[in-house]
């Protein structure tokens, strides 16, 4: 293994949370006259914190969302995980091979604190990483494509950034890695590749993501 710490992202790389969340976002945001579709969504919000949300909003319909919008918003997409969520096929494998090799990890969202347990704990994910390899957006003051959340998990995980490996499948992860000095491996399987294509690879099944890791295969 060629590096020090592998830090993932949440939706859409360990759980399958993508199709769901945005499916619920647009609906909100049409709800509230600012017209939405899923594609919008998933172009737009797709691995961002919520503050971008707000602020792409304001930018285009000189309105703000209403107060109570995050609570109303998470409500609704906490009871569909509930309902429907499930881990990112081959991820468990990927995670329990990792800690065979004692290779460190841990996941990095620009999700809440709240909604990055909840995904774990509902996907019986969340005991391959427990509290201390947790990181949200929460903790820094800007969330992706900044590159404060991925230097603080290094940080706390006490790795340099050029040891460490991102996993992301947005394109907005894939900048807050590189810019951070990272390098970062594009997950497709939602995302073209085109547009991860800054990556040092992608890959589009999780079972391609350990020999890139390992620097069996070519980048």
């Amino acid at each position: 293994m060629r590096y020090d710490l592998v830090i993932f992202d949440n939706d859409g790389v360990l759980v399958d949370s993508e199709p769901i969340s945005n499916t619920i976002l647009a609906a909100y945001l049409t709800e509230l006259d600012h017209p939405t579709t899923y594609e919008d969504s998933i172009r737009d919000y797709m691995g961002s914190a919520m503050h971008r949300i707000h602020d792409l909003v304001m930018e285009r319909h000189g309105k703000r969302l209403p107060e109570g919008f995050d609570e109303v918003f998470h409500a609704r997409v906490f009871e569909a995980f509930r309902r429907e969520l499930q881990p990112v096929a081959g991820v468990d494998e990927v995670l329990e091979k990792l800690a065979a090799d004692d290779v460190p990890y841990c996941v990095a969202s620009s999700g809440s604190h709240e909604r990055i347990r909840v995904t774990l704990r509902t996907t019986g994910l969340y005991d391959r990483f427990g509290e201390g390899r947790i990181f949200s957006s929460q903790d820094v003051g800007r969330g992706k494509p900044a590159p404060d959340l991925f230097l603080h998990a290094a940080a706390a995980m006490g790795v340099v950034p050029e040891r460490c490996a991102v996993v992301e499948d947005s394109p907005l992860g894939v900048r807050a890695a590189l810019a951070a000095g990272m390098d970062v491996y594009g997950f497709t399987a939602m995302t073209p590749s085109t547009a991860l294509a800054s990556s040092t690879a992608c890959f589009a099944g999780m079972r391609e993501l350990l020999p890139l890791l390992a620097g069996d295969v070519l980048a």
